[in-house]
């Protein structure tokens, strides 16, 4: 007979002010939350129960807010060895200049710019990632396991959405041509990778997703297929779409119709589907959206550095489309951080019609939370502080010289000046601390990153 288990232990914050993103929007002005091992056991007002067993450590948690972590939706972590290039282009020119420099990455490049990536996120509050990752070049090793390693050391929640591209530049497409996979060979590597790393339970820590890269570099075979193959084996399905003007004209052009009508006909588009940046949207393709359930990660900083345009977001919500925030690749998001989104959010789409009126600071925190555990199909583990959710949460500092004298802690954190983390949990394990990863050593990626960067500009120059 097996011995019973010990029960687990708990960590209890108290003193918080308390952004739940429940449905209701629950919020405490002062409250405590109990962890009891990976998930969230009790919160509510005031201090927490008198009389608990087993815990831990106690968190005096005055002058901070708590919210459940960041999500994040879209990202290119390979692109850290890119960064400050090409500052002044479209998408179309920029990706033009940058493709023969990405074509060269190899493994320990890759390793490199995900540890970056992912600790530059996580000390700024994420505690789930994602890594759209496109580009595997012949002979240039396992690059999908080396991303998830960096995620699995880190101590951060993954998604790695693995890409493909399959249509270069002999094709009409705009990447070289060594750096496309076939269509076979694409479609194979990524069941093997789904097969390999993908965990479908409650508090998985790596998850895959099927995610064909862009219609500009895959093959119509490809997407089509890609779909098939996700709902085969269970799993979600990313890709770029609606990005630019450009991109719209490409698919009259060589579809016939619009990248909307031209996903649906592929089957990619539906409730276990997100799409990345969706600028370029009418009322047609929004309702699309919301009667298949399709997500959105809003990626407004990358929108805004490439000039792609404004995202339709209020309208988005309002027709009830899931949507979340996304970094997007550092070499046109070259702060690297998800918590300047929300701020970045809120004030780009009050630039579009809806004006005032477009987004609340709470609709913003909704998108960085809630909204993106909903896109990447979480939205019953994560996103929100609820008992039974796993201990994914953050501590923001807000008593300090760049926040204390804005009486909403919500207020403070999306328009305010980034907030400092004083904690960041996952899965109940502290991994950030004082703005400080605990799992990492960051000087060391820093330099690691410097000199993969270079070494990557350097094969480059070369060719």
């Amino acid at each position: 007979m097996a011995a019973p288990s010990a029960p687990p232990r708990r960590i209890v914050i108290e003193n918080a002010a308390i952004a739940t993103v429940d449905t209701a929007g629950t919020e405490y002005a002062t409250g405590h939350l109990v962890v009891a091992g990976e998930r969230i056991e009790s919160l509510g007002a005031g201090p927490a129960p008198e009389g608990l067993a087993d815990v831990d450590r106690r968190i005096d948690a005055t002058g901070h807010l708590v919210t459940p972590g960041l999500v994040n939706t879209h990202h290119h972590f390979y692109q850290w060895l890119t960064r400050g290039l090409a500052t002044d282009h479209n998408l179309f020119d920029w990706l033009a200049a940058l493709y023969p420099t990405w074509a060269r990455i190899d493994e320990p490049m890759v390793r490199t710019a995900a540890e970056a990536s992912l600790a530059m996120m996580a000390r700024g509050g994420v505690t789930t990632a994602m890594d759209h990752h496109y580009i595997h070049p012949r002979g240039t090793g396992d690059l999908s396991s080396a991303i998830i390693g960096a995620a699995r050391d880190l101590g951060v929640r993954f998604t790695l959405a693995r890409g493909s591209m399959d249509r270069g530049e002999r094709d009409g497409g705009l990447p070289p041509d060594f750096a496309v996979e076939t269509t076979e060979g694409a479609l194979a590597a990524t069941e093997e990778t789904v097969r390999r790393h993908h965990d479908a339970s409650f508090g998985a820590m790596t998850q895959v997703a099927v995610a064909p890269c862009s219609p500009f570099s895959i093959s119509t075979e490809l997407l089509r297929e890609g779909a098939a193959l996700g709902r085969r084996l269970g799993v979600r399905m990313h890709t770029h779409g609606s990005e630019t003007v450009e991109e719209e004209k490409f698919c009259h052009e060589l579809f016939g119709m619009g990248p909307t009508d031209y996903f649906e006909s592929t089957g990619f588009l539906g409730s276990d589907v997100w799409m990345a940046h969706c600028v370029h949207m009418n009322d047609t393709d929004i309702a699309a959206f919301a009667r298949t359930g399709t997500g959105v990660a809003h990626c407004p900083s990358s929108n805004a550095r490439l000039a792609a345009g404004i995202a339709r977001v209020p309208d988005l919500l309002r027709a009830g489309v899931p949507v979340g925030l996304g970094v997007d690749g550092t070499a046109s998001n070259e702060s690297g951080e998800l918590h300047t989104e929300l701020r970045n959010a809120l004030l780009v789409n009050r630039l579009g019609p809806h004006r005032e009126a477009a987004l609340t600071a709470r609709q913003a925190l909704r998108l960085g939370t809630h909204g993106g555990a909903r896109v990447l199909g979480r939205a019953d583990a994560i996103g929100s502080l609820e008992p039974g959710k796993l201990a994914d949460l953050v501590l923001w500092k807000l008593d300090g010289l760049g926040h204390s004298s804005i009486a909403d802690p919500v207020a403070a954190l999306v328009l305010g000046p980034p907030a400092p983390v004083t904690a960041s949990f996952v899965h109940g394990r502290q991994i950030v601390e004082n703005n400080r990863m605990l799992t990492a050593d960051e000087d060391r990626i820093a330099r690691d990153a410097r000199t993969e960067a270079r070494r990557l500009a350097r094969i480059a120059g070369q060719d």
